[in-house]
């Protein structure tokens, strides 16, 4: 093997290629940018900071990494796009040196029933290979070891026409995965009649109870009345087993009503289809709730929750079915496969290895591959998508995250430091918007935006090495040092909350008194059992208010005044000041502009090409009729009313003619969790990850209950805000509530009145109680992770 030798000497004038190291963006103004113009080096780690809502996610992932995203769609034919999601154009002069832009971001995996880990990362699909090769009895192709994949099977003539004509009798069995029973979902639904109808009533005097089937609708309730299945005007107690059968049971069938062909479809399979097939996080409230009360979900008897059938599961490789391997933990598996020595599938058993061993590389060995996708936390759901990133090949590509650091204990984040440092050190460029100081001292450069939140930000206030951030006075500079102290008295509990026996998870037969009336915090490694004990264990008879994780999902119709409920009360003020029906101030409903429906703009949908919005000409983008804007309260119109700030709005509802003590109470409780910069019509789709967790947390602040559970509230949020947050969580205490957090950051921990620590490690490490007492005896102890890197932080 020969192998050539470089002659050339490096010559003394750069090659043009090699001058393009910096991303350029100049003027840019998506969301509240300021004409914002920065250079960034490339394969470098930068660091994006700054107080929630202060840009950071306009600038790195709505005007970089989509640009870069719309220029690669552009890269495909005409045809491709047509199928792919069109992006605008982010608004901005000039944008220069992109590469291709892969954004990891804290979106939780979609909550579809049939979606697993092992199905979203690849794992399952390896998996079903290697049985479908190596599984003895030998059952067939990898779909048969599939729960997305039913049995089917057909007979029939076929007619071969070759020379002579000939017609044969065939049969067609293609084996599939799927447990017959619960149709690969591991769970199987039983639906409450009573809470579908009311059978003492007919269907004409309107029997069914179910949220939106009113009693004239067309498609639904008349479908069954006018059908000639049931009588209409009989009460459903009375109906012969016929009736009872076909309304219930009956599949789908033609009818004409009103000279309109419909679809008849029995109650209980319409209702499946309609309800239990979309994702129950996806639903609104009330008709969450109709689910919840509707429908019981238990493990399916006949495949024991393992969505397999039977043959699938007689399948083995040394004793182990592919059931069983997706039941064990990540790194079990992982030692498994290891064990298996077979030439003939050696390069599938390295990648599935490999993919493996990324998953306990980056800290969630301790998940299963048939843990269902949308039971993973933002943080888990994060680094289930880095999976496949890690050990790739590429280089010189822009790896996009937004803060990589959630959900992680301070044990952790060192783990995920030296993977994005591995990233960078491969060439590629690492733009990370981040708050955790562990997190930004690993930066090679960092982008400090600012000052405030909102239209009080949108600028860049610093760039440049971690020590002069520390030096350059901006509120991160300033904070960036910041240790909160331990307190020198803790409250005394007013009570306890017992916990018996919780095995849910991985916990392991947990007992524990979590005491009342005070600020208790719940911590651990990820995958510690943290959830698993609050969520899972807590009786849903102790008046409990749970602000969990959950995203807010939310159009540019929506915004915080409506999310939060506060534009009843002030349609309210307005329609009986002036006299007319509360509907005309809805810019959802009778109020709307008729030109652009209530939207504020005219969108125009150019196929596969990015739509284009213009402000609407007729109402101005101000959403409102010109009649209804005539009305007004207080001297302002609603569509002024809509464009305040909270604290101006909490002023102007707080007195004189407009005084509306309901308006007024929700906008102290959007005041009190640091939102008093957004305006009221802000659509929520423009809001930072930060400001929509404080949101869903105002809104619950009204709940009534006695426990609040909060799911690491300090997502999102700066470490300014991060005081802030401290004194709403003491405010709610003092206010004689009891305060339960699930929570990571050191500054939480140290302002508790009592610690709960879970471990000592994760996932059957885990699952035990290693810790309770006060953050001081946590220090002193230093016996748990948590202690350790506690009296690390708070200097002791």
């Amino acid at each position: 093997m020969s192998m050539t030798t470089r002659t050339d000497t490096q010559s003394p004038a750069l090659h043009a290629a090699d001058s393009h190291d910096l991303i350029r963006v100049h003027g840019a103004r998506v969301n509240n940018l300021k004409d914002v113009s920065i250079e960034i080096p490339k394969r470098r780690l930068t660091v994006f900071t700054g107080v929630s809502g202060s840009g950071k996610s306009s600038l790195v992932f709505s005007t970089i990494a989509a640009e870069s995203q719309r220029l690669i769609n552009e890269t495909y034919s005409a045809f491709v796009q047509g199928f792919m999601p069109t992006l605008a154009r982010p608004e901005v002069d000039v944008l220069d040196g992109l590469t291709t832009a892969i954004i990891v971001d804290q979106q939780r995996m979609g909550a579809d029933p049939r979606s697993t880990v092992g199905t979203a990362t690849d794992a399952n699909a390896m998996l079903r290979i290697l049985f479908s090769r190596l599984g003895q009895p030998h059952i067939g192709s990898p779909q048969a070891f599939s729960f997305n994949v039913p049995t089917v099977r057909a007979s029939g003539a076929i007619t071969v026409e070759r020379g002579n004509r000939k017609t044969e009798r065939a049969t067609f069995t293609q084996l599939g995965g799927m447990c017959t029973r619960c149709e690969g979902r591991g769970a199987v639904s039983d639906i409450d009649l009573t809470q579908l109808y009311d059978d003492s009533k007919s269907l004409a005097e309107g029997a069914f109870t179910i949220p939106g089937w009113k009693s004239d609708s067309f498609w639904t309730v008349r479908v069954y009345a006018e059908s000639g299945f049931v009588d209409p005007n009989k009460p459903i107690r009375e109906y012969t087993k016929k009736e009872l059968q076909d309304f219930l049971y009956k599949e789908a069938t033609k009818v004409k009503i009103e000279g309109v062909n419909l679809t008849y479809e029995g109650l209980i399979p319409k209702i499946q289809k309609s309800f239990l097939s979309k994702d129950r996080e996806a639903m609104q409230p009330h008709i969450r709730e109709f689910v919840d009360r509707a429908v019981t979900f238990t493990t399916c008897p006949e495949c024991d929750g393992t969505r397999l059938s039977a043959e699938a599961r007689s399948s083995k490789i040394k004793g182990i079915s592919i059931a069983d391997a997706c039941a064990m933990e990540i790194r079990d598996l992982a030692e498994w496969v290891r064990g298996l020595d077979e030439p003939s599938v050696a390069p599938l058993l390295a990648k599935l290895l490999h993919t493996l061993q990324s998953f306990v590389e980056i800290g969630l060995g301790y998940l299963s591959l048939e843990r269902p996708a949308g039971t993973l936390s933002g943080g888990e759901a994060q680094r289930t998508k880095m999976i496949r990133h890690l050990g790739s090949a590429l280089t010189d590509v822009t790896y996009v995250f937004d803060e990589p650091t959630i959900g992680l204990h301070p044990h952790d984040i060192q783990r995920m430091n030296a993977l994005l440092q591995r990233l960078r050190d491969k060439g590629n460029t690492v733009l990370v918007v981040e708050h955790k100081p562990e997190a930004i001292a690993i930066a090679d450069h960092v982008v400090d935006l600012g000052p405030g939140a909102g239209t009080a930000g949108g600028t860049i206030c610093y760039e440049g090495t971690i020590e002069g951030l520390r030096a350059s006075g901006t509120i991160t500079g300033r904070h960036l040092d910041d240790r909160a102290a331990l307190k020198e008295t803790v409250r005394t509990p007013k009570g306890t909350l017992e916990i018996r026996g919780a095995t849910r998870h991985n916990l392991q037969d947990v007992d524990v008194d979590i005491p009342l009336g005070v600020l208790c915090v719940v911590t651990g490694v990820a995958g510690s059992g943290k959830s698993s004990l609050i969520h899972g264990s807590i009786p849903a008879s102790a008046g409990v208010v749970s602000v969990d994780q959950a995203p807010i999902r939310g159009s540019r119709r929506s915004n915080p005044a409506t999310y939060t409920g506060l534009l009843d009360p002030i349609r309210k003020a307005f329609a009986k000041v002036n006299g007319v029906k509360p509907a005309l101030f809805s810019a959802n409903s009778e109020g709307a502009c008729p030109a652009c429906n209530g939207a504020g703009v005219i969108y125009v949908d150019l196929g596969m090409m990015a739509g284009v919005d213009t402000p609407c000409e007729e109402c101005e983008g101000k959403r409102f009729q010109a009649s209804v804007l005539e009305y007004h309260l207080g001297g302002r119109d609603i569509s002024e009313v809509l464009a305040m700030s909270v604290t101006e709005a909490q002023e102007f509802f707080g007195a004189g003619e407009a005084r509306t003590p309901a308006a007024h109470a929700i906008l102290g409780r959007l005041a009190d969790v640091g939102l008093g910069y957004l305006s009221l019509g802000q659509p929520l789709n423009t809001l930072s990850g930060g400001e929509r967790q404080r949101l869903k947390l105002a809104t619950h602040m009204a709940d009534k209950g006695g426990v609040y559970v909060l799911d690491e509230p300090t997502t999102g949020l700066h470490l300014a805000d991060v005081e802030q947050l401290l004194g709403l969580l003491d405010r709610l205490v003092d206010a004689g509530k009891s305060v339960i957090v699930i929570e990571h950051h050191q500054a939480v921990m140290a302002h508790a009145d009592w610690i709960i620590d879970l471990g000592p490690g994760a996932g059957h490490d885990g699952g035990r109680i290693v810790f309770e007492g006060t953050p001081a005896d946590l220090v002193a102890a230093r016996s748990t992770l948590t202690g350790e890197h506690l009296a690390a932080y708070v200097g002791a």
